[in-house]
């Protein structure tokens, strides 16, 4: 029904702009042309959006030996996808941060209830105390690594992403910062 609505309305209009423009159907021609390119040029965009914004800001690699490069981004951090419970989440390397963080919506996407669990620790973050709870997560993939049963905590406050901390980051025998590039050595 939409696209019989659509049809119906391009019709119209070009139909408008064919009467109006009766003496210089060239010049309407060239201008159908151009709007028909500009169009086609919309939804090619649309359709490599995906490809065009991994070249605009590049995402982790895993590299032949088995490290983990990730590009430091423009605001200055290096941030990460890791596999949690099966489930993809983006992590923001945190050296500052002891543990695995996780925000409640992250939490809640892995399959833990962030209502239901006891935020018995307490954690001083850039926006003051927060409560966080002890969780264990059943899996945690990064690149090359599976670890199962993975120490982690939850956020009560409010928090933009999750941190990947120190006691995950440990895991790798190598961490080195050059080149606007994190590389993990397994």
């Amino acid at each position: 029904m939409n696209l019989a609505y659509l049809v119906l309305l391009l019709v119209a209009v070009g139909g408008w702009m064919v009467f109006q423009r009766r003496e210089s159907v060239g010049k309407l021609l060239q201008q159908g042309v151009i709007w028909g390119l500009i169009f086609v040029g919309v939804i090619a965009a649309v359709g490599l959006w995906g490809d065009i914004r991994q070249t605009v800001r590049p995402s982790q690699s895993v590299l032949q030996s088995g490290s983990i490069s990730v590009p430091q981004s423009p605001d200055g951090h290096f941030y990460l996808t890791a596999d949690v419970n099966g489930t993809p989440l983006r992590f923001m390397v945190d050296t500052g941060a002891t543990d695995i963080v996780l925000t409640r919506n992250d939490a809640q996407r892995v399959g833990l209830k962030p209502d239901q669990l006891v935020y018995s620790g307490k954690a001083l973050s850039a926006n003051g105390e927060v409560g966080i709870a002890p969780v264990v997560l059943e899996s945690v993939a990064l690149g090359p690594m599976q670890d199962r049963r993975v120490r982690a905590m939850v956020n009560s406050g409010d928090m933009n992403q999750s941190l990947l901390g120190m006691r995950y980051l440990q895991r790798f025998s190598e961490i080195k910062i050059g080149d606007r590039a994190l590389i993990l050595t397994p």
